[in-house]
């Protein structure tokens, strides 16, 4: 790709700015087959009302809720009272979580999945054990929501990599299958790009994210800032014709991620019209 990052940057920021201006506008319609959208993890600072306020100064329509936005505790009436809160601002809930389902227990597993499904969400990110596999994919099933397993890196003793989930859904329901969160995935020294490609249909959500050093948990930057492939990324994404959600999570400055996340939807939002061209 000939387009230098300052270029990229700026051709995003030209949309990002236009978005800016009129919250009823969001610019992140699908570009290719997936959409853009923020982890609402990125907000845990934020009450709920901000968090929606910030994200539709962004720009973007499609959000994944993390429970400080929405709590488990929630009552029936007060999941939908919330999921009409995002919804009447614009916003498309993707999904939940991440959530953790390690509790070898049935009826603490269908509880997240109710909790998912009267929040409106068709996913749930997830954080599983091989031991509670087969009961996630019965309440998977039983209330037909998808479940994208998260890989957490190298501290995470259940799913480090992508492969690691691949190897256990193989052969489960298609409900079943993978949020790569690329930056978790580079400090494993797996190729992102490859491993994207070997996901292929198993590939349900993905969380982004910049690191200027691949291996440095410490080191997330603003995306475009940093080593992480982004343009190669989406390319294998338009390739596969990906149908998901590439969700920021925006891990840094939780005080005031704004400024960031506006600044990695613009990079991103320049590659995407670099890829148009």
């Amino acid at each position: 790709m000939a387009l230098s990052r300052r270029s990229l940057f700026a051709l995003g920021g030209a949309t990002l700015t236009s978005a800016s201006q009129s919250f009823a506008q969001p610019v992140d319609a699908p570009s290719g087959s997936f959409v853009l959208g923020v982890a609402s993890y990125s907000l845990r600072e934020f009450g709920r009302a901000l968090a929606i306020k910030s994200v539709r100064q962004m720009g973007v329509s499609n959000i994944n809720i993390k429970e400080f936005h929405l709590p488990y505790t929630s009552s029936k009436e007060e999941l939908a009272r919330g999921r009409q809160a995002f919804e009447r601002a614009g916003l498309k809930i993707l999904g939940g979580g991440t959530i953790t389902l390690t509790k070898n227990d049935e009826a603490d597993v269908q509880r997240y999945f109710e909790y998912a499904k009267n929040a409106g969400m068709p996913l749930i990110v997830a954080a599983p054990s091989a031991e509670t596999l087969g009961l996630v994919e019965k309440a998977a099933i039983k209330y037909n929501v998808k479940v994208a397993i998260h890989n957490h890196g190298p501290e995470d003793k259940h799913f480090p990599t992508p492969q690691s989930v691949l190897k256990q859904v193989k052969n489960m329901s298609p409900l079943m299958g993978l949020c790569i969160d690329i930056g978790h995935t580079a400090r494993t020294g797996v190729d992102v790009v490859e491993a994207i490609a070997e996901a292929g249909p198993r590939l349900l959500d993905m969380h982004v994210k910049d690191l200027k050093d691949l291996m440095g948990k410490d080191s997330q930057c603003v995306v475009g800032e940093g080593k992480m492939p982004i343009v190669a990324i989406f390319k294998q994404l338009k390739k596969m014709n990906y149908a998901g959600g590439v969700m920021l999570e925006y891990e840094i400055e939780a005080d005031n991620p704004v400024p960031g996340m506006m600044r990695s939807f613009a990079y991103m939002r320049g590659v995407l019209a670099g890829l148009k061209g």
